[in-house]
């Protein structure tokens, strides 16, 4: 699937539309540039999951959790400045993924061999200014 974004309201019906992935795959990586967008759609993803708490970017702490109003949890991960996996062991990352709550992961190269297979990859790019294309794509076992 493919959606093209002028406006930051462009991100409610596509986030409206994946709903069904995201409570099907738990685990969703987000690739792009600086500034393509992957703290918006966590912070909008968050809007519409009705997070109580203040969304931001969890890059200096690596992982923000959320909680929403019906009592859910979604955790969100920042990884651009983890150099090795060791750290990954080191904040639990593995615990987080078997929690059975989204985990939202920024950056996700580092921890590719963390990654189950079942997972939604979408991939951010800036088409120009105010323009982004997110491309979006499912993994599973079997697939």
């Amino acid at each position: 699937m493919k959606y093209t974004i002028h406006t930051i309201e462009d991100l409610y019906p596509i986030i409206k539309e994946l709903k069904p992935l995201f409570e099907e795959y738990k685990i969703v990586l987000l690739e792009g540039s600086m500034g393509a967008g992957k703290t918006t759609f966590v912070k909008e993803y968050c809007k519409f999951a009705e997070v109580l708490d203040q969304v931001s970017s969890p890059t200096f702490g690596l992982v923000n959790e959320y909680a929403t109003k019906k009592g859910n949890k979604i955790y969100h991960f920042d990884l651009y400045r983890i150099e090795d996996e060791e750290e990954l062991y080191d904040i639990g990352f593995e615990e987080y993924l078997a929690s059975g709550n989204i985990c939202f992961i920024e950056w996700p190269k580092i921890a590719e061999n963390f990654i189950p297979f079942k997972h939604i990859l979408l991939n951010l790019l800036i088409v120009e200014n105010n323009t982004r294309e997110i491309q979006v794509n499912t993994y599973r076992y079997g697939a």
